[in-house]
């Protein structure tokens, strides 16, 4: 005989369902089955469409059924149902979250949390009393030390795959394109995801190697999540990766780099040191700066961006000791 559902367990599953059914758009027992189960609900899928054929016959629900599977939201009048109701400074949050982490969460977690961010955004939307949560908005923005550039297109489902594997330690597949335009096949072992102004890197291992690169992911072609779990290497560490300066195109080696810029440019690193143990020496038309920092292509660009400002470059390696003069 089959065990009758608890009442408990009925009710919570029905505001779960409630909350998540959107105003403006129509939403598929599938789509709810995938948010419940992102959030940690499991049920069934089934059990998920009599709830919803329930739903729709006693709350202010329209149901699409001119096509499978069926449509749910809530009618245009509707008052709907929010719980729990987010106040006005957690809509603000939300909101904020939403914008600027959306590529850093979980796929899986965003879709989860869509009915809050809905709510968050119509809690400060025109009609609501969060004028001053509404306002914050337009107050504040970050904004980007370089030229602005429009981030890259990536492939339908990529990101998807990408932080699905990720997040729960899969092997990926990708078919991936590097910029001089050749093709690789390969599978991944998922380590990091970073966001480096317009752009997203996968910092990921190759199948029968030990050493990490990154992938930009508007360079990939396609990508798949395995069932294949993997063990994640203790001996990786996002963080040391970025402190080794992989992401400026460097390998870590640490230099002791000197150099001379003119006053009116170097104010800024009197403001924003190059590292905590920087040095300035201050002459007559010069600040001469002394720091211990990664040697990367990064920084070459960014001493090179001050043209004739700059002067008398000197790197020093920190293991060997060796010194040269630019």
């Amino acid at each position: 005989m089959a065990k009758r559902p608890d009442t408990k367990e009925t009710v919570l599953l029905a505001l779960e369902l409630l909350r998540r059914i959107p105003r403006n758009r129509k939403i598929s027992a599938p789509e709810l089955h995938e948010q419940l189960a992102g959030a940690g609900v499991a049920r069934d899928l089934r059990t998920i469409q009599r709830q919803l054929e329930m739903l729709s016959e006693h709350f202010e629900i329209e149901r699409d059924e001119r096509n499978k599977p069926y449509g749910y939201r809530w009618k245009e009048r509707a008052k709907g149902l929010a719980l729990p109701m987010l106040s006005e400074h957690e809509s603000l949050l939300l909101t904020l979250a939403e914008q600027q982490l959306r590529n850093l969460l979980p796929s899986s977690l965003m879709k989860s949390m869509e009915s809050f961010f809905v709510q968050a955004r119509t809690n400060l939307g025109p009609a609501s009393n969060a004028k001053r949560e509404r306002e914050w908005l337009s107050k504040i923005r970050v904004v980007s030390e370089t030229q602005p550039l429009l981030p890259p297109k990536i492939r339908p489902g990529v990101l998807q795959e990408v932080s699905n594997a990720l997040y729960n330690n899969l092997y990926l597949n990708v078919d991936y394109k590097n910029a001089a335009g050749k093709t690789t096949t390969a599978e991944v072992m998922p380590l990091g995801l970073a966001q480096q102004g317009p752009r997203l890197y996968l910092v990921c291992r190759f199948q029968g190697y030990d050493n990490e690169r990154s992938l930009a992911l508007h360079r990939i072609i396609s990508a798949k999540a395995s069932t294949l779990p993997f063990d994640r290497p203790k001996d990786f560490d996002l963080q040391k990766y970025d402190d080794d300066g992989r992401f400026g195109f460097g390998e870590g080696k640490r230099i002791r780099l000197t150099f001379r810029i003119t006053k009116n440019a170097g104010l800024q690193l009197l403001e924003s040191p190059l590292s905590a143990d920087q040095q300035v020496k201050e002459l007559a038309d010069h600040f001469e700066i002394s720091a211990t920092v990664v040697d990367t292509a990064q920084l070459q660009g960014w001493l090179r961006g001050f043209g004739a400002q700059v002067s008398n470059v000197r790197r020093q390696e920190c293991a060997s000791g060796a010194e040269h003069v630019k």
